[in-house]
Protein backbone atom coordinates (compact mmCIF):
# COMPACT_ATOMS: atom_id res chain seq x y z
CA UNK A 1 0.00 0.00 0.00
CA UNK A 2 1.58 3.25 -1.31
CA UNK A 3 0.70 6.88 -0.50
CA UNK A 4 -1.14 7.14 -3.45
CA UNK A 5 -3.02 3.86 -2.94
CA UNK A 6 -4.52 5.12 0.72
CA UNK A 7 -6.76 7.92 -1.65
CA UNK A 8 -7.47 5.69 -4.73
CA UNK A 9 -11.25 4.83 -2.12
CA UNK A 10 -12.31 8.68 -2.72
CA UNK A 11 -13.26 8.28 -6.12
CA UNK A 12 -15.33 4.80 -5.88
CA UNK A 13 -16.69 2.94 -8.77
CA UNK A 14 -19.98 1.62 -8.08
CA UNK A 15 -21.70 1.31 -5.61
CA UNK A 16 -19.77 -0.36 -2.18
CA UNK A 17 -21.93 -2.10 0.21
CA UNK A 18 -21.42 -0.28 3.74
CA UNK A 19 -22.59 -2.88 7.00
CA UNK A 20 -19.38 -1.43 9.00
CA UNK A 21 -20.02 2.21 8.64
CA UNK A 22 -19.43 3.26 12.49
CA UNK A 23 -17.62 0.42 13.36
CA UNK A 24 -14.68 0.81 15.43
CA UNK A 25 -11.69 -1.04 13.90
CA UNK A 26 -8.17 -1.76 15.56
CA UNK A 27 -5.00 -1.63 13.11
CA UNK A 28 -2.04 -3.30 14.28
CA UNK A 29 1.28 -2.79 12.03
CA UNK A 30 5.00 -1.81 13.56
CA UNK A 31 5.26 0.42 10.29
CA UNK A 32 4.34 3.56 10.95
CA UNK A 33 4.13 4.78 7.38
CA UNK A 34 1.56 1.24 6.87
CA UNK A 35 -0.84 1.76 9.95
CA UNK A 36 -1.08 5.91 9.58
CA UNK A 37 -2.00 5.44 5.80
CA UNK A 38 -4.38 2.80 7.03
CA UNK A 39 -6.33 4.52 9.85
CA UNK A 40 -6.50 7.58 7.39
CA UNK A 41 -7.78 5.48 4.52
CA UNK A 42 -10.73 3.62 6.83
CA UNK A 43 -11.81 6.15 8.61
CA UNK A 44 -12.30 8.27 5.27
CA UNK A 45 -14.38 5.10 4.59
CA UNK A 46 -16.74 6.13 7.81
CA UNK A 47 -15.17 3.49 10.37
CA UNK A 48 -13.51 4.67 13.84
CA UNK A 49 -10.26 3.51 13.83
CA UNK A 50 -7.61 3.28 16.52
CA UNK A 51 -3.84 2.09 16.03
CA UNK A 52 -1.17 0.23 17.62
CA UNK A 53 2.45 -0.38 16.78
CA UNK A 54 3.03 -3.57 18.24
CA UNK A 55 1.75 -6.38 20.07
CA UNK A 56 1.67 -5.66 23.58
CA UNK A 57 -0.16 -2.38 22.82
CA UNK A 58 -3.07 -4.04 20.94
CA UNK A 59 -3.34 -6.19 24.19
CA UNK A 60 -3.53 -3.64 26.08
CA UNK A 61 -6.49 -1.82 23.68
CA UNK A 62 -8.08 -4.43 22.94
CA UNK A 63 -8.63 -5.30 26.85
CA UNK A 64 -9.73 -1.35 27.26
CA UNK A 65 -11.71 -1.30 24.14
CA UNK A 66 -14.19 -3.20 22.04
CA UNK A 67 -13.59 -3.77 18.70
CA UNK A 68 -15.46 -4.94 16.11
CA UNK A 69 -12.93 -5.82 13.65
CA UNK A 70 -8.65 -6.50 14.21
CA UNK A 71 -7.02 -5.60 10.88
CA UNK A 72 -3.61 -7.43 11.80
CA UNK A 73 0.00 -7.45 10.66
CA UNK A 74 1.86 -10.81 10.95
CA UNK A 75 5.50 -9.75 11.08
CA UNK A 76 6.21 -7.68 13.81
CA UNK A 77 9.56 -7.57 16.13
CA UNK A 78 9.07 -9.53 19.36
CA UNK A 79 5.48 -11.35 19.52
CA UNK A 80 4.16 -11.65 15.78
CA UNK A 81 0.21 -11.31 14.63
CA UNK A 82 0.07 -15.28 14.34
CA UNK A 83 0.60 -15.20 18.29
CA UNK A 84 -1.37 -12.24 18.92
CA UNK A 85 -4.43 -13.70 17.08
CA UNK A 86 -3.87 -16.64 19.34
CA UNK A 87 -4.22 -14.69 21.94
CA UNK A 88 -7.43 -12.91 20.80
CA UNK A 89 -9.27 -16.35 20.64
CA UNK A 90 -8.35 -17.22 24.07
CA UNK A 91 -9.55 -14.73 25.40
CA UNK A 92 -13.90 -14.84 26.04
CA UNK A 93 -14.02 -10.47 25.82
CA UNK A 94 -12.22 -11.02 22.57
CA UNK A 95 -12.81 -14.61 21.36
CA UNK A 96 -15.94 -13.47 18.61
CA UNK A 97 -14.19 -10.51 17.47
CA UNK A 98 -13.13 -10.58 13.81
CA UNK A 99 -9.08 -11.03 12.79
CA UNK A 100 -8.04 -9.75 9.52
CA UNK A 101 -4.11 -10.93 8.78
CA UNK A 102 -2.32 -8.64 6.36
CA UNK A 103 1.50 -10.26 5.82
CA UNK A 104 4.40 -9.30 3.04
CA UNK A 105 4.47 -13.24 2.83
CA UNK A 106 1.81 -15.21 0.71
CA UNK A 107 3.06 -19.06 1.26
CA UNK A 108 0.02 -21.05 1.56
CA UNK A 109 1.49 -22.53 4.70
CA UNK A 110 1.74 -18.95 6.05
CA UNK A 111 -2.38 -18.76 5.24
CA UNK A 112 -3.12 -22.19 6.78
CA UNK A 113 -1.47 -21.33 9.97
CA UNK A 114 -2.78 -17.51 9.98
CA UNK A 115 -6.86 -19.58 9.49
CA UNK A 116 -5.77 -22.14 11.51
CA UNK A 117 -4.81 -19.53 14.73
CA UNK A 118 -8.49 -18.68 13.94
CA UNK A 119 -7.93 -15.52 11.98
CA UNK A 120 -11.01 -14.55 9.70
CA UNK A 121 -9.29 -13.53 6.22
CA UNK A 122 -6.13 -13.17 5.34
CA UNK A 123 -4.38 -10.65 2.67
CA UNK A 124 -0.84 -10.08 1.04
CA UNK A 125 1.34 -6.94 0.85
CA UNK A 126 1.50 -5.03 -1.40
CA UNK A 127 -2.39 -4.77 -1.54
CA UNK A 128 -5.21 -2.30 -2.79
CA UNK A 129 -7.09 -0.58 -0.01
CA UNK A 130 -10.36 -0.76 -1.59
CA UNK A 131 -9.90 -4.22 -1.90
CA UNK A 132 -9.74 -4.44 2.44
CA UNK A 133 -12.63 -2.41 2.30
CA UNK A 134 -14.45 -5.14 0.67
CA UNK A 135 -12.58 -7.86 2.63
CA UNK A 136 -13.52 -5.95 5.81
CA UNK A 137 -17.23 -5.52 4.79
CA UNK A 138 -17.47 -8.97 3.73
CA UNK A 139 -16.55 -10.35 7.14
CA UNK A 140 -18.99 -7.83 8.93
CA UNK A 141 -21.80 -8.85 7.22
CA UNK A 142 -20.94 -12.63 8.04
CA UNK A 143 -20.73 -11.13 11.79
CA UNK A 144 -23.97 -9.61 11.67
CA UNK A 145 -25.30 -6.14 11.83
CA UNK A 146 -24.22 -3.96 14.87
CA UNK A 147 -26.81 -3.70 17.43
CA UNK A 148 -29.01 -0.33 17.28
CA UNK A 149 -28.03 2.01 20.31
CA UNK A 150 -30.14 4.09 22.16
CA UNK A 151 -31.83 7.07 20.57
CA UNK A 152 -31.38 9.38 23.43
CA UNK A 153 -28.65 9.39 26.57
CA UNK A 154 -29.45 10.81 30.34
CA UNK A 155 -27.07 12.77 31.58
CA UNK A 156 -28.41 13.38 34.88
CA UNK A 157 -30.81 16.52 34.04
CA UNK A 158 -29.66 16.58 30.69
CA UNK A 159 -30.69 14.52 27.43
CA UNK A 160 -29.28 14.47 24.41
CA UNK A 161 -31.20 13.24 21.49
CA UNK A 162 -28.45 11.52 18.87
CA UNK A 163 -31.01 11.98 15.80
CA UNK A 164 -31.37 15.38 16.25
CA UNK A 165 -28.34 16.33 17.58
CA UNK A 166 -29.99 18.59 20.48
CA UNK A 167 -28.80 18.70 23.66
CA UNK A 168 -31.74 19.53 27.09
CA UNK A 169 -31.17 20.22 30.56
CA UNK A 170 -33.91 20.71 32.39
CA UNK A 171 -36.45 20.91 29.83
CA UNK A 172 -34.25 23.63 28.51
CA UNK A 173 -32.56 23.66 25.20
CA UNK A 174 -28.94 23.99 25.20
CA UNK A 175 -27.36 25.58 21.99
CA UNK A 176 -24.22 23.25 20.78
CA UNK A 177 -21.82 24.29 17.53
CA UNK A 178 -22.50 21.73 15.07
CA UNK A 179 -19.08 20.18 16.08
CA UNK A 180 -20.26 19.79 19.62
CA UNK A 181 -23.24 17.92 18.83
CA UNK A 182 -20.77 15.97 16.03
CA UNK A 183 -18.38 15.54 19.13
CA UNK A 184 -21.09 14.55 21.57
CA UNK A 185 -22.55 11.63 19.43
CA UNK A 186 -19.75 10.52 18.28
CA UNK A 187 -19.02 9.54 22.77
CA UNK A 188 -22.35 8.64 23.24
CA UNK A 189 -22.43 5.68 20.16
CA UNK A 190 -19.20 4.35 22.38
CA UNK A 191 -20.52 4.65 26.14
CA UNK A 192 -19.11 3.83 28.78
CA UNK A 193 -16.08 3.18 26.52
CA UNK A 194 -13.09 5.53 26.18
CA UNK A 195 -12.65 7.06 22.29
CA UNK A 196 -8.90 7.67 21.04
CA UNK A 197 -8.69 12.07 21.69
CA UNK A 198 -6.23 12.00 17.98
CA UNK A 199 -9.63 9.73 16.64
CA UNK A 200 -11.60 12.64 17.86
CA UNK A 201 -9.60 15.37 16.63
CA UNK A 202 -9.85 13.18 12.91
CA UNK A 203 -12.82 14.64 12.28
CA UNK A 204 -11.56 18.29 12.88
CA UNK A 205 -9.42 20.92 10.96
CA UNK A 206 -7.01 20.39 13.84
CA UNK A 207 -4.35 17.73 13.72
CA UNK A 208 -3.07 18.62 17.03
CA UNK A 209 -6.78 17.52 19.19
CA UNK A 210 -6.56 21.54 20.81
CA UNK A 211 -9.76 21.61 19.11
CA UNK A 212 -11.34 18.80 20.68
CA UNK A 213 -10.40 20.07 23.88
CA UNK A 214 -11.83 23.07 24.15
CA UNK A 215 -14.68 21.31 22.52
CA UNK A 216 -14.84 19.02 25.86
CA UNK A 217 -14.56 22.08 27.97
CA UNK A 218 -17.37 23.61 26.80
CA UNK A 219 -19.73 20.84 26.50
CA UNK A 220 -18.72 20.48 30.34
CA UNK A 221 -20.30 23.72 30.99
CA UNK A 222 -23.30 22.49 29.39
CA UNK A 223 -23.49 19.09 30.51
CA UNK A 224 -22.05 19.24 34.57
CA UNK A 225 -23.21 20.63 37.59
CA UNK A 226 -19.42 21.09 38.38
CA UNK A 227 -17.55 20.82 34.99
CA UNK A 228 -14.20 21.37 37.03
CA UNK A 229 -15.14 17.53 38.97
CA UNK A 230 -17.19 16.00 35.29
CA UNK A 231 -19.06 13.10 36.13
CA UNK A 232 -20.22 12.35 32.57
CA UNK A 233 -17.74 13.83 30.42
CA UNK A 234 -15.10 11.81 31.66
CA UNK A 235 -11.09 12.22 30.80
CA UNK A 236 -9.33 9.28 30.30
CA UNK A 237 -5.63 9.85 31.09
CA UNK A 238 -3.38 8.30 28.29
CA UNK A 239 -6.33 7.73 25.64
CA UNK A 240 -9.26 10.68 25.37
CA UNK A 241 -12.26 11.03 26.89
CA UNK A 242 -14.97 8.76 27.62
CA UNK A 243 -19.17 9.57 28.06
CA UNK A 244 -21.02 7.60 30.99
CA UNK A 245 -24.34 8.09 30.81
CA UNK A 246 -26.75 7.18 33.35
Amino acid sequence: MSASDSHTGAGRSGPVAAPGEGRHLLVVDDDDRIRELLKEYLAREGFRVTGAAHAAAARRLMELLEFDLVVLDIMMPGEDGLSLTSWVRSKAATSSTPVLLLTARGDADDRIEGLSRGADDYMSKPFDPRELRLRIDAILRRTGPKPIGPKEVRLGDALFDMERLELTRDGQPQRLTEAEAQLLKTLAQSAHAPVERMQLASDTADITGRAVDVQVTRLRRKLEKDPKNPRYLQTVRGVGYMLAPD
